[in-house]
């Protein structure tokens, strides 16, 4: 084989190589993914019950229920409303009117089952598209 031909070869396997590792490691994250939805992203997308997603926005005023592990609240992004359901201690900075971001699964369009329940005390420390999306709405 002639040098040339050999570095064709060295080189086409390389991007050979480089692209299935690549296709690997999106087919890895692919299973780790977890998106973010506001209330109102979640009554205009079609959101399987077992797809793993996060929701964020405020904690709607006097709707915190709590029994024992058990809460219900609401989440609003001042336009919609989903119930959220979660078993489990809540953080000390959860509260009404305070910005929250719970993890779980959607099991219809106006009820939330959390598996974990992160809650922020001030808009400043809120990931990027919660405030993003919390203006927008306001607008």
């Amino acid at each position: 084989m002639k040098p040339k031909h050999q570095r064709l070869f060295l080189i086409c396997s390389a991007l050979m190589g480089l692209g299935i590792a690549g296709s690997l490691v999106l087919v890895a994250f692919q299973d780790t993914l977890v998106f973010f939805y506001t209330p109102s992203d979640l009554l205009q997308k079609n959101i399987s019950p077992q797809q793993r997603i996060r929701v964020g926005g405020l904690v709607d005023m006097d709707s915190p229920q709590q029994r024992g592990e058990n809460v219900h609240f609401k989440i609003t992004d001042q336009k919609e409303t989903i119930m959220v359901s979660y078993h489990g201690i809540l953080p000390d900075l959860f509260r009404e009117g305070q910005g929250v971001v719970a993890e779980g699964y959607l099991m219809n369009p106006t009820h939330f089952q959390a598996e974990s329940v992160l809650a922020k005390h001030d808009e400043n420390y809120m990931p990027r598209e919660v405030a993003e999306g919390l203006r927008e709405q306001c607008k």
